[in-house]
C-alpha cells in the first residue's frame, strides 16, 4: 500500500523505522507538527518523525492544521491508500479522514476501551494497572472510539515509569502496526467494535495534576511520581519553592513520619505519608539540576521537623 505516516514525538519514530523496513509498503510522505522552540535559545526545532523522515528522503508535511487547504490539496496528490498514525498531536478534521481509502489508523498505547485520551501510558502506572498495551483502530470522529484491528501486552513492571513503559510499548506497537497494515491490504483483518462496558479516560496530565498529596498512601505516591516521570514531573513545595520528584521508592518499615514530614539520615531521605515513609531517591530543585535526594538535603540543611508540602 501507499502509506502517509502521521507522528511528531520520538515515541512515534519505531513505528516510521518498521514501516519503513517492511519492504511491502511504501512510505510516500510523513506529515508531522510544526518545528517548535526548543532549548535555552528557545530555537525552531523540527520534530523526531520529520528529522527520520528527512533522513530517510521521505517527504515532510508540515500543516499548522490538518484542514489546511494546501496540506489537504497535497495530501489528495499523494493519494495514499491508508494513514498510519502514532501521536500525531493534533485532531483530524473528517474532511481529512475522508482522503485515503482504507482509512487513518491510528497505534494507541492502551488495551482499549481503557485509557482514551493523550496519556494511557501515565494514567494506567498511577491506577496501579498491572497490565496495559497497545491497540490499533481505525479513527474515526470520537477520542479513541473507532473498531480496533489487534492488540498487544504489556506488563507494568513494578519500577516501571511512563517513559520505561512507553518505550517498551513504542517497540511493540511499531510491530503491531506493520502488521496491521499487512491484513489490511491482505483483507485478512477486520475491525471490531469496541465494547461499551469498560471505557476510562487519559485526559493530558498538567503540572497542577502532578502535584504530590502526601496524606494519600505510600504506594499512590509512588505511582504518582512513576507515572509522572519523565513528564510533567511529580513535584512537592519545599520552602515555598517547587521540589521536582524523579526517583522515590516505598518503604513499609518507616510508619513513625507524619505526612510529608522528613527524616534525614547520613545517605537516605524518608517522606511520611498516608501510610507508610517513601524513601526520595532523586530529586530535582528549582533552577537545579537532577541531583541524589541525599546530596540535596544535605546542601539545604534540613532541621528536624521540617515538611515537604504546602
Amino acid at each position: 500500500m501507499k502509506l502517509v505516516f502521521a507522528g511528531t514525538p520520538e515515541v512515534a519514530v519505531p513505528a516510521l523505522d518498521a514501516l519503513i523496513a517492511s519492504g511491502r509498503h511504501e512510505v510516500a510522505a510523513v506529515v508531522t507538527r510544526p518545528d517548535a522552540p526548543a532549548g535555552r535559545g528557545r530555537r525552531l526545532v523540527a520534530s523526531p518523525v520529520a528529522e527520520r523522515a528527512e533522513e530517510a528522503g521521505i517527504e515532510v508535511l508540515k500543516p499548522v492544521k490538518p484542514r489546511d487547504e494546501d496540506f489537504l490539496a497535497r495530501l489528495r496528490e499523494i493519494g495514499p491508500d491508508a494513514c498510519p498514525v502514532v501521536a500525531y498531536g493534533a485532531l483530524l478534521p473528517r474532511v481529512a479522514l475522508d482522503v485515503p481509502a482504507l482509512g487513518w489508523v491510528n497505534l494507541h498505547f492502551s488495551l482499549l476501551p481503557a485509557w482514551r485520551g493523550a496519556a494511557p501510558v501515565q494514567h494506567a502506572i498511577m491506577a496501579g494497572d498491572e497490565i496495559t498495551g497497545a491497540s490499533t483502530f481505525l479513527i474515526e470522529e470520537g477520542l479513541d472510539s473507532g473498531p480496533v484491528y489487534g492488540t498487544v501486552t504489556e506488563e507494568i513492571r513494578r519500577t516501571d515509569t511512563s517513559g520505561d513503559l512507553l518505550t517498551r510499548l513504542a517497540f511493540a506497537g511499531a510491530g503491531l502496526l506493520v502488521a496491521t497494515m499487512d491484513g489490511i491490504e491482505d483483507g485478512t483483518l477486520k475491525a471490531v467494535p469496541q465494547p461499551a462496558d469498560g471505557i476510562t479516560l487519559a485526559p493530558k496530565i498538567t503540572v497542577e495534576n502532578a502535584h504530590v498529596d502526601w496524606s494519600a498512601p505510600a504506594l499512590r505516591v509512588d505511582r504518582m511520581v512513576r507515572g509522572c516521570t519523565p513528564a510533567p514531573g511529580a513535584w512537592t513545595a519545599f520552602r515555598g519553592e517547587r521540589l521536582k520528584l524523579i526517583h522515590a521508592t516505598p518503604v513499609p518499615e518507616r510508619t513513625d513520619l507524619a505526612p510529608g514530614e522528613l527524616s534525614v539520615g547520613k545517605n537516605n531521605v524518608y517522606v511520611g505519608t498516608g501510610s507508610y515513609a517513601v524513601e526520595l531517591l532523586w530529586v530535582q530543585a528549582q533552577g537545579k539540576k537532577p541531583m541524589r535526594a541525599a546530596d540535596w538535603a544535605r546542601g539545604v540543611r534540613i532541621a528536624s521537623g521540617e515538611r515537604l508540602g504546602a
